[in-house]
């Protein structure tokens, strides 16, 4: 069994439509609706930092951690 989930990307109609979404949340302005996505990847970035701290080593199997040098 695979550690890692089986991610597939949307099918491109649903990106388009989130994509209108997200602008006609902005009020049509493809300027703002850049930087709130900006905001919400930057605190969705934060929050996977913190979880990752939170996690043990040990339990994570070293995933999240760059490898030690190691001196043989």
């Amino acid at each position: 069994m695979s550690a890692a989930p089986d991610i597939s990307p949307p099918p491109l109609v649903e990106l388009d439509m989130a994509a209108d979404q997200a602008i006609a949340a902005c009020g049509g302005n493809a300027r703002e609706t850049v930087k709130a996505l900006l905001v919400a990847n930057n605190f969705l970035e934060v929050q996977l930092a913190e979880l990752r701290a939170s996690v043990s080593a040990g339990y994570s199997r070293g995933r999240f951690y760059p490898a030690r040098d190691r001196k043989d």
